[in-house]
């Protein structure tokens, strides 16, 4: 599991302590909406949310899952983007949102894509699933395989659109994993397609659902669902100055509720914190020495900039310390391996701790070293 899906399931954002500091945290906006989560991407922290771990009908958001498999798929080389898939009776028929593909026609992987993301096809979803695992059904577990891999730990998917199912469902949390995992995992594959206003299939234009690409020019993605019952949803995502924020706004009573209760949850993330960067891509928190490796230290820190949402005015009085997961680092250590926490505080208050990775691979010493060290050991 990455450094990244771990900041988010386990440490979330640890509460602030210290009246002082407690009184200056800003105050989060309530929306009209039955569940809601405010990300900030750089750090996985959590700014603020509601009813987060509430079982929900994820509804087109779904289609998130099928995407991040579809461009898993095409990095493995299991499909190509230019492949012409098959279209099935079962696809064609699919009910909802529909790209309006033709029965017993062969659609390129790219036009599906987009059909999916832009149009929320679910006809063009079904396509893709059958072709990448053969059916959908056995496309659905390959969804919940991965789903269980980042860390969902409270979805489970029966289909690959979002249509309804009693055993359909998800969380406001689990779909922050998702939608973050994806912008994280297949950057290109989400500057690409995710910020599309419109699409034209079949000699039907189609806009984009997601009314904030029209309205604010820094978000950039991400998705939107509806279905009765799970009323309008959105995961939104904006960029400003190298600082990205996600959103997950769930069962709003309108298409147009869930664009302005959406862009009102990443306006007061903005406007009510500031990002620090601790830490630089690939930067050393802390070098550890290595007891029986082939070499004798490690570099422990992050693999990309990792930046820090504080209350504005704070940021002078953030401070980090590491510490180390083990007195005694024995090899072998695999990058990505939790080596110790990076503990955040704010003039001295604890407001965050964040699991520290290993930067490189640390192979195991042949037994003459390992010998060695076992001796120098006893000394320590």
């Amino acid at each position: 599991m990455s450094l990244f899906r771990k900041i988010i399931l386990l440490f979330a954002l640890l509460p602030l302590t210290g009246q002082a500091l407690a009184q200056q945290l800003p105050v989060p906006p309530t929306l009209d909406a039955r569940s809601w989560l405010l990300l900030e991407m750089g750090s996985g922290q959590v700014l603020t949310a509601e009813r987060p771990d509430e079982r929900l009908e994820p509804a087109s958001l779904t289609k998130l899952m099928t995407a991040y498999l579809t461009f898993a798929a095409l990095r493995q080389k299991t499909i190509a983007i230019n492949q012409p898939i098959p279209v099935s009776q079962k696809a064609w028929k699919t009910g909802g949102s529909k790209m309006f593909i033709k029965v017993d026609t062969q659609v390129p992987v790219e036009d599906l894509i987009k059909g999916m993301i832009v149009q929320s096809g679910n006809d063009a979803c079904v396509a893709l699933a059958e072709a990448i695992a053969g059916s959908e059904e056995n496309f659905a577990q390959m969804m919940n395989r991965e789903a269980k891999r980042l860390g969902m730990n409270a979805t489970h998917f029966t289909n690959s659109t979002g249509l309804p199912d009693p055993q359909h469902y998800t969380t406001a949390r689990d779909l922050a994993t998702l939608a973050s995992a994806l912008i994280r995992d297949f950057p290109e594959d989400y500057k690409k397609y995710y910020s599309l206003k419109e699409f034209r299939y079949n000699n039907i234009t189609q806009p984009n659902r997601n009314r904030l690409l029209f309205i604010d020019p820094s978000v950039d993605g991400v998705k939107t669902g509806h279905t009765d019952a799970a009323g309008y949803c959105l995961i939104s995502s904006a960029l400003r100055d190298q600082r990205r924020l996600l959103a997950v706004v769930l069962g709003t009573k309108s298409d147009a509720a869930r664009a302005s209760e959406s862009l009102k949850l990443l306006n007061w993330g903005f406007q009510s914190y500031e990002a620090v960067t601790l830490f630089g891509a690939d930067q050393p928190v802390a070098t550890l020495r290595v007891w029986k490796g082939t070499q004798k230290t490690v570099k422990a820190g992050f693999g990309r900039a990792f930046v820090v949402a504080v209350p504005r005015g704070y940021g002078d009085k953030l401070r980090s310390e590491f510490a180390p997961l083990s007195p005694r680092q024995m090899a072998p250590i695999e990058r990505g391996q939790t080596l110790g926490t990076l503990k955040v505080t704010i003039d001295g208050k604890p407001y965050g701790e964040y699991p520290v990775p290993a930067l490189e691979n640390v192979g195991l010493v042949g037994i003459f070293g390992r010998t060695i060290d076992s001796v120098l050991l006893w000394f320590q």
